[in-house]
């Protein structure tokens, strides 16, 4: 093509080689900068190869530093590897009570009539098949917990297992009871941010994978690296990329320009914070509180509520609270065991980014 419509993008043309790449949820070939952390994890599991119990891992670190992405990387391998060993992942974010815990363990095993079993019922039937191979359980975003029943019984009726623990905060661990850490005694694992040149490296092999050659210029590719950087979170670059292609798409051209990437970059600005009008009454009641009492207890942010007016009981209270926290208006902290038991600390969020959303 020449002349005047080179640089069009034709209708059944994409500037995508495979879009999937751009997904956080999309696990490469090589999780690169990660391997001594894969290594540790693997070492950990390795026992259980041996017919041996494992080794208890906390994996802990900011948003966005490939904690998940990681871990999946070795239950793949794990799985290549030997049917002996069963890895089973349960995100806490949708499971976080033993009763949602084991329903989900149980549905990922393909157990069918598991409607309106109890919590003990659903436990045996996991027991009796875990207990004749080795078994991987990993729960991610374990701070969203409510209860750790499951814990308990999981340390004491499997036989051969490995628990993995991820979560943002290394002060969910520290502040687990005693008895549940002395049983555990795990591996910790840090990982931290990345730096500028590891970012970048990242980047650029999902953009490899993602698009066909000559779609994202060094400078655009540059713009876009500092602000991942900036954010330290490998999901906004992601983001980004892909939302500079889309836009490049749309206006039908065959490259990704400083213009399409400056718009991706302006709609993460217009994201930032939602706006408060959007919010319920008694929602932006709370808010205020939680933003005037960052850091407060949620009990004690309730007793303010209900000084204030507020008309809720406590249990549609918690709801708002949750509804929230998903919009990302604030944060909200759990810690388990400690002088006063299982604490939920609610803090204000200043700032947040698209990715949060």
């Amino acid at each position: 093509m020449s002349g005047l419509f080179k640089d069009i993008l034709g209708s059944s043309e994409s500037l995508f080689k495979a879009d999937m790449s751009l997904d956080y949820s999309f696990i490469p070939k090589l999780v690169p900068y990660r391997e001594r952390e894969q290594r540790i994890i693997a070492n950990c599991i390795k026992p259980l190869l041996q017919e041996k119990t494992g080794k208890n891992v906390f994996i802990y670190g900011q948003p966005g530093v490939g904690k998940t992405v990681a871990l999946k990387k070795v239950l793949a391998e794990l799985e290549e590897e030997t049917e002996e060993v069963i890895p089973i992942y349960v995100s806490c974010w949708q499971h976080n009570t033993t009763f949602k815990i084991f329903t989900e363990i149980c549905e990922k095993l393909d157990f069918k009539f598991i409607q309106n079993k109890k919590t003990e019922e659903l436990f045996k039937m996991i027991k009796q098949v875990f207990n004749k191979k080795s078994v991987v359980f990993v729960f991610d975003e374990a701070d969203k917990l409510e209860d750790l029943d499951f814990l308990y019984m999981t340390m004491e009726e499997i036989y051969r297992k490995t628990i993995i623990l991820i979560t943002n905060y290394k002060e969910w661990v520290i502040n687990l009871e005693d008895r549940i850490k002395s049983r555990l005694m795990p591996e910790m694992i840090e990982f931290r941010p990345y730096n500028y040149e590891e970012t970048k490296g990242i980047l650029k092999r999902r953009a490899e994978y993602a698009f066909h050659s000559g779609v994202l210029s060094n400078e655009v590719f540059e713009l876009i690296a500092k602000k991942t950087f900036e954010l330290q979170d490998i999901r906004t670059g992601l983001h980004l990329m892909k939302e500079s292609a889309l836009i490049a798409e749309n206006k039908a051209s065959r490259k990704i320009s400083l213009e399409h990437a400056q718009q991706a970059l302006d709609k993460i600005d217009e994201f930032t914070i939602k706006n408060d009008e959007e919010l319920q009454s008694e929602e932006k009641m709370i808010l205020d509180l939680a933003k005037k009492n960052s850091g407060d207890k949620i009990g004690d942010l309730f007793k303010k509520y209900q000084e204030s007016g507020g008309k809720l009981v406590y249990k549609s209270f918690q709801r708002k609270i949750e509804r929230l926290e998903k919009s990302k208006f604030i944060t909200v902290e759990k810690t388990a065991g400690g002088d006063e038991g299982n604490t939920t600390i609610i803090k204000s969020n200043s700032e947040r980014k698209l990715t949060d959303f």
